[in-house]
């Protein structure tokens, strides 16, 4: 394997794991809520996100490597944190949805992060590695803009 793809690869896995992290916030999140819309918004949120995760690592097998399989330290601590902070706040729509966009935050910021990655080392726009990660993105900044608009909207009903 060359060291072009075991650098896409690295970038991949980052990118599995981000989107492992994703589906498990949106699942957690999905318990969380009593809201029976925000509920299902967040259950299909995760199966999208799972897609996400399949595909990259399909991508990283094809280029003979071995696809991230777990979700991040730093996710698990975040859950912890969201998860003792939501007992204190009663789990209120709100106080999840701000905990989702955070998490979603982070998220976009890993697609950019990898978006950049990718061209430093000459992966042009017409490589398939590149398109998957621009689609992917795109759907992440689509999630990112459609959960601020609900928490704007719960924070307007409080």
């Amino acid at each position: 394997m060359s060291d072009l793809n075991k650098d896409i690869i690295e970038v991949l896995n980052d990118l599995i794991e981000t989107s492992k992290d994703g589906e498990k916030g949106f699942r957690e999140s999905a318990d969380d809520i009593k809201n029976p819309q925000l509920k299902q918004f967040f259950v299909d949120r995760a199966a999208s996100c799972r897609t996400a995760a399949t595909e990259l690592q399909s991508e990283v097998r094809r280029l003979g490597g071995d696809p991230e399989t777990t979700t991040s330290v730093s996710a698990d601590l975040h859950r912890g944190w969201v998860n003792l902070k939501s007992l204190v706040t009663g789990k209120d729509e709100e106080a999840i949805l701000n905990e989702v966009e955070r998490g979603e935050d982070v998220a976009l910021k890993s697609y950019k992060n990898a978006r950049e990655k990718l061209i430093k080392l000459n992966v042009t726009t017409a490589d398939p590695v590149y398109a998957l990660v621009e689609k992917q993105l795109q759907g992440v900044q689509q999630n990112h803009d459609k959960v601020k608009a609900l928490r704007d909207a719960a924070r307007a009903r409080s």
